[in-house]
């Protein structure tokens, strides 16, 4: 049984993570496991839907990453584990469901924040920052939570203004020194995602 590789893609919101993503499970099918640090937001009891609203979602408190960091050392000893289930449009997580991650012989964990924190970059194989200019990354986040999380452009701009710009400048950016390979415009370019993956077809044999 080859070991499990776990490869870390980091990068501001919007900077083309999941389509690098998606371009390496091309690739490689069902050895790849998949999970989003989005998917460890902590679970905000005893809070309104308005106090929800005001949470700072781009700070590093903002997540269990203890929990996440767990779940891949478990996956890394070739054990199933149940992720929990974020739901966007209500800011908590979705009452009593779990997903069902199981795992393969390359575990890739996407996020904004996975380089920031120690225990969690002492897990990865390989470390991939995807670097986009702002202005596109801005466009990217507000087509998306708009279209996919039931969001008015008006909250999403100016959650950007408030704390997203913020905590990339005071966390995101910074964490991109931890990367092993800087990939501009993500799966966009495609010489990088051919020598990515290459890099783990190496690995796997």
């Amino acid at each position: 049984m080859n070991d499990v590789i776990v490869i870390g893609i980091a990068g501001g919101t919007g900077s083309g993570k999941s389509t690098l993503i998606n371009r390496i499970k091309d690739h490689f099918g069902d050895s790849i496991t998949v999970i989003s640090h989005d998917s460890y937001y902590k679970e905000q009891v005893g809070m309104t839907y308005e106090e929800r609203c005001l949470t700072n979602y781009d700070h590093p408190n903002a997540f269990d990453t203890d929990l996440l960091v767990e779940h891949v050392k478990r996956l890394k000893n070739w054990e199933t584990v149940e992720i929990p289930v974020y739901d966007f449009t209500i800011h908590n997580r979705a009452v009593g469901q779990t997903e069902v991650k199981k795992p393969s012989k390359v575990i890739i964990v996407e996020g904004i924040l996975i380089f920031e924190n120690k225990a969690l970059l002492d897990c990865f194989d390989i470390k991939v920052f995807v670097d986009t200019d702002a202005d596109v990354r801005i466009i990217r986040r507000i087509l998306r939570d708009v279209k996919e999380r039931a969001r008015t452009l008006d909250s999403v701009v100016t959650q950007y203004l408030t704390t997203v710009k913020l905590m990339h400048e005071q966390f995101v950016e910074p964490s991109k020194k931890n990367a092993d390979i800087i990939i501009p415009e993500g799966g966009f370019n495609v010489v990088a995602l051919e020598m990515l993956n290459q890099r783990i077809e190496g690995l796997l044999k």
